[in-house]
């Protein structure tokens, strides 16, 4: 088992909200997932601003919200909200623009925004867009555990758990998992997928590793791991496939190619990205 630790570093996005992110693009070191953004704030200057209307061409989001919410409106016409509890999946497709909004004023917000790339015959197809609502997203109780599984699949202490999302691109699974203190927790995962923990609160224990709050573990060669916390642990599960093909990235694009990057740009500009 070999166990990565990756640093997240504070960054804003949007019209000036504060996070903390970690990415992969300088060499697709995530495969299948591009980024990962955490917003955790009670400072409503740290996040009051939201995410003003902006594109995105060759990727899939995920957005999950823990406190406070967000409303979303797209170019299609689309208005969803979502609140503590749920998620909201984008699938931007060939082109995309919407707007990401806090439904607050004040208060705590905490959410995570994930990137997934979208396979090279996929990334112009049509946009799609869903909201998970929390009667889709129960928290399953475990001995020691709790889990939340919003997509995909995770086997965790001999139990299979599903989420209501079953096409996310390199069969993506995503889960949010609660450890209490003092407790192990043994996870199953498929040598041939990529498996991301990143630790949000407390710290976590895997093999001789002791991961952080606001790191996130790359863990390769595993069928089965130990998780443990003296002192509990909130974390985000990924686990993925990886789509080994080139990255080409620009700010809301990512493509194969720089010229597939280019040309984003100029249907941007020419008012035809969502054509």
């Amino acid at each position: 088992m070999n166990i990565q630790v990756i640093p997240s570093h504070p960054s804003s996005d949007g019209a000036g909200v504060k996070i903390q992110r970690v990415h992969g693009f300088q060499n697709n070191s995530l495969d299948p997932f591009l980024m990962l953004d955490e917003i955790r704030s009670d400072k409503p200057d740290d996040y009051g601003a939201g995410f003003p209307a902006h594109p995105h061409r060759g990727i899939e989001t995920l957005t999950y919200m823990r406190n406070g919410g967000f409303v979303h409106e797209d170019h299609m016409g689309n208005r969803g909200e979502i609140a503590a509890g749920e998620s909201q999946w984008m699938s931007a497709g060939r082109g995309v623009i919407h707007s990401e909004m806090p439904l607050q004023t004040e208060g705590l917000m905490h959410g995570f925004q994930l990137w997934i790339n979208l396979p090279a015959r996929h990334k112009m197809k049509a946009p799609q867009w869903q909201d998970i609502k929390q009667n889709e997203l129960p928290w399953h109780q475990l001995q020691n555990a709790q889990l939340k599984v919003i997509a995909g699949n995770y086997h965790i202490a001999g139990k299979r758990f599903s989420g209501p999302l079953q096409q996310l691109p390199g069969k993506a699974a995503v889960a949010d998992l609660n450890l209490h203190q003092n407790s192990k927790l043994t996870l199953q995962s498929d040598q041939t997928t990529s498996l991301l923990i990143y630790v949000y609160e407390g710290q976590l224990n895997i093999g001789d590793k002791t991961i952080a709050t606001r790191q996130m573990a790359k863990i390769t060669d595993s069928s089965e791991l130990m998780l443990a916390s003296d002192q509990g642990a909130g974390a985000l599960l990924l686990n993925g496939t990886p789509l080994t093909e080139p990255v080409a990235h620009y700010g809301p694009f990512v493509m194969n190619t720089q010229a597939e990057i280019d040309q984003a740009i100029r249907d941007y500009q020419q008012g035809r990205l969502t054509d």
